[in-house]
């Protein structure tokens, strides 16, 4: 069934500057803008008119940045741990939005319909979180840095940076169907502040994946499978190659007038 998009929905952006494996990549430039405002930019795409669109982050570089491109942009506590922290903090400014989209700040190939479509997973289920996920390519099977999930009606079962499931026979693995979790949550408000305030549990510790928290204290995560991907950029290669999908979308484009 079809679930109307609620109004109003708040999509909050957590970009902090301190990233382990790529400090200040929020900030890093992709077709001539911060990576950031690309991300921005694809969440007033999605938003409707009653949607709005924040970023928070830690760190006033960035937050100059945003007003720069005129976004409406909070500061954050330092101590968050994780975006959906950040998300939980800023959405105590904003208690008028039901719903919250944490759009996280590294995916700046994020299409506008995964958007909408991870709201509407969550509005059509009785889950407090929803979530999305595509097709995994052979290739990236064995990336750490890709995190794959497991799903069983609409529900995801399970995340690792390991490839799951394992298949121990060897020929259903040729016809098997593996998917990445694209990083793009929709909470119902009250459980995101509620979640917040959870411990971290032994699997997200091991994993370093903050949505195995939600399972490990058994609640239910929707998942939406989408025909359109996005890349994170975690590393410098990952903006490598960002900056070569966006020569080639600029090519296209060129070809197409």
């Amino acid at each position: 069934m079809r679930a109307r998009l609620p109004q109003p929905t708040l999509i909050v952006i957590p970009a902090r500057y301190g990233s382990t494996r790529f400090p200040g990549k929020a900030l890093a430039t992709l077709d001539g803008k911060p990576i950031v405002q690309h991300v921005y930019e694809r969440a007033c795409q999605a938003a409707l008119p009653d949607w709005k669109v924040v970023v928070a982050t830690d760190d006033r570089r960035i937050l100059k940045a945003a007003h720069g491109f005129g976004a409406t942009a909070v500061m954050t506590s330092r101590t968050c741990k994780s975006g959906s922290d950040r998300c939980a903090e800023t959405a105590q400014y904003f208690p008028a939005y039901p719903v919250v989209v944490n759009l996280q700040g590294d995916e700046p190939f994020q299409p506008s319909f995964n958007i909408r479509l991870a709201v509407r997973t969550l509005l059509s289920s009785a889950c407090p979180v929803s979530t999305l996920a595509a097709r995994c390519p052979v290739k990236d099977l064995q990336n750490p840095n890709v995190a794959k999930v497991a799903i069983s009606k609409g529900r995801a079962i399970y995340f690792s940076r390991s490839p799951v499931p394992f298949y121990r026979d060897t020929q259903r693995s040729k016809a098997a169907k593996w998917f990445k979790h694209i990083g793009l949550y929709v909470f119902r408000r009250s459980f995101l502040v509620e979640f917040s305030k959870w411990r971290e549990t032994p699997l997200e510790q091991a994993e370093k994946l903050e949505q195995l928290r939600i399972l490990e204290n058994g609640q239910s995560i929707a998942i939406a499978v989408t025909p359109h991907d996005s890349i994170g950029i975690d590393t410098p290669a990952d903006l490598a190659r960002a900056r070569r999908m966006a020569q080639a979308e600029r090519r296209e484009v060129m070809e197409l007038t």
